[in-house]
Parts: structure tokens; sequence; C-alpha cells
């Protein structure tokens, strides 16, 4: 094997690479938050609200978390212009990884609603607190302790590493930047290296932020990495 590896054409392109991993962070930040409010939406109307909502939710979280999210984006960067909607591909990206995780994060927070213990509801009840102040001042700080884990898990292994689909429809992230420029010059095995060393660097980068919010915001000894 006389292969010769050529960093220094990656490092040229470095600039590049970092505009791509800093939108990868960005997709899976908003797609993270957007899923992160559908989740609480319908972890609510599981819990409290008359069943024909609930059949609603429970379709919703049936049909994403039994199909690949790669399909989902097809569909809306492929199937929604034949009947006249065309959306860019940033915008079918993040709208799809936003549905995905929104199915995830509402069994995952439908867990931490069961975790609450009644006591607590007939206590707010008793205040005359409403539904969404129970969930409020209640229901989310409770699980925000109890589940904060399993969210910072999904966040780092789902989302920032989710976002590489999005090289298949044409999106600037990480991946979709190594691939750009890989084809300019063939050295594919320089660029997918340090590639992998950036999403290294990134879920690091994550598993950090992610500890030290627990900790500051929800008193929550969150692992690191």
């Amino acid at each position: 094997m006389n292969y010769r590896f050529q960093f220094g054409v990656v490092w040229d392109n470095f600039p590049e690479l970092l505009e791509g991993a800093w939108l990868t962070f960005q997709l899976g930040c908003f797609a993270f938050a957007g899923g992160a409010l559908i989740g609480l939406f319908c972890a609510t109307v599981k819990t409290y609200a008359p069943w024909p909502f609930r059949l609603l939710v429970d379709t919703y979280v049936v049909f994403i978390t039994n199909t690949p999210a790669l399909i989902q984006i097809y569909f809306l960067y492929f199937g929604l212009p034949e009947v006249g909607l065309r959306w860019s591909n940033e915008a079918c990206l993040l709208i799809g990884l936003t549905l995905n995780a929104g199915a995830y994060l509402t069994l995952i927070l439908r867990a931490g609603f069961l975790s609450v213990r009644v006591t607590e509801i007939e206590a707010g009840q008793t205040l005359g607190m409403s539904l969404i102040q129970q969930v409020r001042y209640i229901i989310v700080p409770h699980i925000a302790k109890s589940i904060y884990p399993a969210l910072a898990n999904f966040f780092i292994v789902v989302l920032v590493m989710g976002t590489s689909v999005g090289a298949l429809i044409g999106v600037d992230e990480l991946t979709g930047q190594a691939i750009n420029l890989s084809t300019v010059n063939y050295r594919w095995l320089e660029y997918f290296t340090v590639v992998a060393a950036m999403y290294v660097v990134l879920t690091f980068i994550a598993s950090i932020g992610l500890a030290l919010l627990g900790r500051w915001a929800f008193r929550v000894k969150a692992r690191i990495f």
C-alpha cells in the first residue's frame, strides 16, 4: 500500500469545514428546541386530554417512530413539491428533524409525566393552579431532574449525528461540506478522518454544555461525555 496522506489539502479548506460544523450545531439545537416543545405539548395531551386528542398524538408518534428520519425528510424535500409546496433543503432538514425529535421526546417526556407523584399534582390543584401552571411549575421541574440525562443523550446521539443525513439533500452541514470538498481532489480518506474527529469534538462540546446546564438549571449531575 503506497497511499500517502495529504492533510494539507484538508487544512486549506478547513474554514469551510468549520462552517459546516457550525451549521450542524445550529440545526441540532433548533431541532431539539422545537422537538422539545412538540414533545412537551404532546406528552401533556397524552396525559390529560380526551381520547380523540390522545389518538391524534398516538398516530403522529407511531408514524414518526416507525419510519426512518431520512424517509420523512425525503417526503418533505421531494414529495411536497409535487403538491405545490417547495421549501429549501435546510428547511426540509430542520422540519424533518424537529418532527422526528418531537415524536421521540413525546415518549421520553411522557415517562417523566408519569413519574410525578399524585400528591404533588393534588397540591397544585389545591392551590388553584390551572393545568398549564401545573405543567410549568410542578411537572417540568420534576421531569427535568428525572429524565435530563436521557434528554441530553438524545440531543447528542440523534440530533448532532442525525444532521448528517442532510448531505443527501444538498445541505452543506459538516458531512455535506466534506463530500463537496472531497469530490474536487478525491482526498476522501483525509477529509473524512478529519470530519470524524470534528464530530467527536462537537459531541464533547455538546456533552460539556448540557452537563453544565443541567447542574446549573436543574441540579442534575449529568455525565460529561
